[in-house]
Order: structure tokens, then sequence, then C-alpha cells
């Protein structure tokens, strides 16, 4: 039986509006958002189908960062780690340097996680076919060290392969991280792109805008998607040390189907 769900972009006519854009300048923040950027969106779950996913953000408890399920997501946003922007055609994600982390992982991360309705989705590189297409644009990437993970695979243990910008450089990573295959030398902060993964009968095929990019083969289970900001820095290799130094990545649109 197929299962499919869309995240669509509030204002799908501008998908591919082009140029580069600035970065927004750091907030402080504490608190979810309850005021609307315009009157058409207040929070993420307004531009996106949220339905099938959670929010992992950078903050809270050493360890023990904060998720947000549903029904909760419906109505969570917080300024500056997970909020519309203010057109409204996008949803926001951004993570700093001094972030609060997962026990697993060193780097911090503003990231939906798939979901199957309130359960966590795991599936099978073996069965079926499992598909997920990302409009997006990295707009900001952490001084010191400037790597952010932009949209991945995870099976239950790892990273199975990922879209990674490395300063100017874009990057699909293999299953072992032992290959990079280099998408672009030249990525300009702000330009919007589609990144695509392809994932059925042991093997996972990436896109770029639409062209094939890697093949590769690997036998996972326990898998899922993630979308969104996955900093890859910290206040060990990353300076200065701050909120105002951090990777930032804007969704326009998702589509994820499993058949």
């Amino acid at each position: 039986m197929s299962r499919n769900y869309v995240l669509t972009m509030a204002a799908a006519a501008a998908l591919f509006a082009g140029g580069a854009t600035a970065s927004a300048a750091p907030v402080e923040a504490a608190e979810p958002r309850v005021a609307a950027t315009t009157a058409d969106c207040q929070y993420p779950a307004d531009v996106l189908d949220l339905t099938n996913w959670y929010e992992g953000l950078p903050i809270g408890e050493d360890e023990d960062p904060k998720d947000v399920m549903q029904p909760e997501l419906a109505t969570y946003g917080i300024d500056p780690w997970f909020t519309a922007t203010d057109d409204c055609t996008g949803v926001q994600f951004r993570a700093a340097v001094n972030g609060v982390t997962t026990s697993g992982s060193s780097y911090p991360r503003s990231e939906l996680r798939e979901m199957d309705g309130s359960d966590k989705a795991s599936w099978s590189s073996t069965e079926g076919t499992h598909t997920m297409v990302i409009n997006e644009a990295i707009t900001h990437v952490p001084e010191g060290r400037p790597n952010v993970v932009a949209g991945q695979i995870h099976d239950a243990d790892d990273d199975v392969s990922v879209f990674r910008l490395e300063g100017t450089k874009l990057y699909i990573t293999s299953p072992d991280d032992s290959h990079h295959k280099l998408v672009t030398s030249d990525y300009q902060l702000g330009t919007k792109f589609e990144a695509k993964f392809v994932v059925s009968g042991g093997e996972i095929k990436a896109y770029y805008n639409g062209q094939l990019q890697t093949t590769q083969t690997q036998d996972f289970d326990g898998a899922y998607f993630k979308a969104g900001a996955y900093t890859q820095a910290n206040c060990e290799n990353a300076d200065p040390c701050a909120d105002d130094n951090y990777g930032e990545v804007k969704i326009y649109g998702l589509t994820v189907s499993h058949s």
C-alpha cells in the first residue's frame, strides 16, 4: 500500500525566483513566536505541511535538545532557529555553533525528522521506493568551519548520504563517508537548488537540479529522511563561539513519498 505526503510552498510561483539572499541578522530568542511576520503566515506549519515530521532544535538542556512533536508543531516557531520567512515562501532553519547537541553528535542542528503518523519513520533500502525532494537554499555558514548539511538520509545508526556544503563546495557523501561527490565548486550562498534522493532496490540515487549525480549501493534499515540545517561546526573548531556564528538553510518546498 503506498503512502504519500507532501510539504508544499506557500507560494509555488516563487520557487526558483533567482538571486542570492542576504542572511538575516541574528535575533535574541528564548520563547516561541507568538506574532505573525506577515498577515499570511505565523508559524512554519503555515508555510509547510509538517504533519509527518518533528523538529529538532539547537536549544534546551545539555545533550537534550528540544524536540517539537505534533500537535504542538502545528502552532510552534522560534525566531531565529525555526521560523517562517518574512515573505511566507519558505521556512528558515538556523543552528549556531554554541547550540545544544544530541548525545550522539557534537554538532548542533535545526532539522525536521521524518515521522509516520505518531511513529518515527523507519524503512529499508531494499523494500519499496523512498523519495525526498527539497527545494532549498543554504543562506549562511559559520565562521571558522563553514560547513553545513542541508538534507540527509539516516539509518538506524548514522547518516547514510547527505548534501553537504564546505565553503563554496557542495558535495553528496557516500554511505561510509569515504567518498564525496563534488556537485559544484562555486556554490553562492542564497542560491536555490533542488536536492533529491531516491532509494530503491538497495540503491541510493542522488540528484541535483534534476541531474543524476551518484548511484550508490547500500543495504540499510531503520531509515528516515531529515531536512533543515545541520551545522558541522561547534565551539571546539569554530570562532566566535556565539549565537551569531551559525549555519542556516531556507526550505521552500519538500516532497516525501513511499511506495
